[in-house]
Parts: structure tokens; C-alpha cells; sequence
């Protein structure tokens, strides 16, 4: 079986896989079933999303918001569960796509959600109730494949059913190069 349990894949960099798409496409969807599929396939999957509005992941007068409140920095919490790194931007850029990356635990395929500008390989989520239905293939060369709700013509990537995760995962396997791998 392929995945982390060969144990030498996250010792190399991980493989990094997009999906890009308008707001409603089906990218979250996506997302969360490739993660499972994968997963299941016995591979360690991190996550990236990018948000283009605020958000805040601390409860308001918890112990951490107060000491961000407080102006720290960052601030670890921890519990035997699970920890958050929360890093507070002040002003200060966002940060690069690679800083992003470089502060991710050894995994073995990283999933991005968004950044559908990066120059990494990526699945075009298309669904008909899309806020936007304009394709982006055509103007990004990074788009490898398309999964859509609907019939895609006249199209030169493969496209796939939105809904088959498991022929998206082994797309996902070959253009990483996993499927070699097996």
C-alpha cells in the first residue's frame, strides 16, 4: 500500500497538490473527501486554506485571546488533543505561499484550497451554482484537470464526476508521483 506507513516518503519534501475555483464550486467538498480518500490510502495529508477575509479560531476571553489581546506575538495552545499556533500579523504582510509551507510538520502530501494563483499543479472544481461559472483553465497552466458537476466539452485536461473521489485520488497519485511508487 502507498503512504506514510512505507515510512520514508516524509522524509522528502511532500508532495503539494491544489484545488483552485470560485467561491461555491465544490472546493471544500473536495477538499475534505481527498483528505479522507488519502488518508485512508495510508498517507499523512496536511492542509492549506487560504481565507480572503478575516477569521479568528480563539474563543473571545479565552486564556489565548486575552494574551493575544495582550500583544504576544504568537501564542501555543496546547492540549493532549491537539495544539494551535495562532500568529498575529500586526500589520505585517501576509505571509508567501513557501513561508506558509516551511511551517507545516514532515507529511507526506499537502492539499492546498485556494491560492488558485500559486504555480503549483491543481484540480479546477467546477459546480453549475458557482458565484462564478468562468473557467480558469484556460488562463492558468498549473490546471492539470477539472472535476465538475456538469458535462465540460471541448476540453484538453481530463475532467472528472465532482463527485468520484477515488478516480481523483489516483490522478492525485499519478501526477504526484506516487502511483510509481505502489
Amino acid at each position: 500500500m502507498a503512504g506514510a506507513n512505507q515510512g520514508s516518503r516524509a522524509v522528502n519534501a511532500p508532495r503539494i497538490f491544489g484545488i483552485a475555483g470560485w467561491k461555491n464550486s465544490g472546493k471544500t467538498g473536495l477538499m475534505v473527501r481527498l483528505v479522507s480518500e488519502m488518508t485512508r490510502r495510508g498517507y499523512r495529508v496536511s492542509t492549506v486554506k487560504h481565507a480572503h477575509h478575516d477569521f479568528d479560531i480563539d474563543k473571545v476571553g479565552a486564556d489565548s485571546y486575552r494574551h493575544r489581546e495582550a500583544g504576544a506575538h504568537e501564542v501555543t495552545i496546547v492540549s493532549s488533543t491537539r495544539f494551535a499556533i495562532m500568529h498575529e500579523l500586526r500589520g505585517a504582510p501576509e505571509p508567501s505561499f513557501e513561508e506558509i509551507l516551511s511551517r507545516l510538520a514532515p507529511c507526506d502530501l499537502v492539499l492546498i484550497e485556494g491560492y488558485k494563483r500559486e504555480p503549483i499543479p491543481k484540480i479546477e472544481a467546477r459546480r453549475l451554482d458557482s458565484a462564478n461559472r468562468e473557467p480558469l483553465a484556460p488562463t492558468d497552466p498549473h490546471i492539470v484537470a477539472i472535476a465538475a458537476d456538469h458535462l465540460v466539452a471541448d476540453s484538453p485536461l481530463p475532467v472528472f464526476d465532482l463527485d468520484d473521489t477515488a478516480a481523483i485520488a489516483d490522478f492525485i497519485e499519478q501526477t504526484a508521483g506516487y502511483a510509481a511508487e505502489r
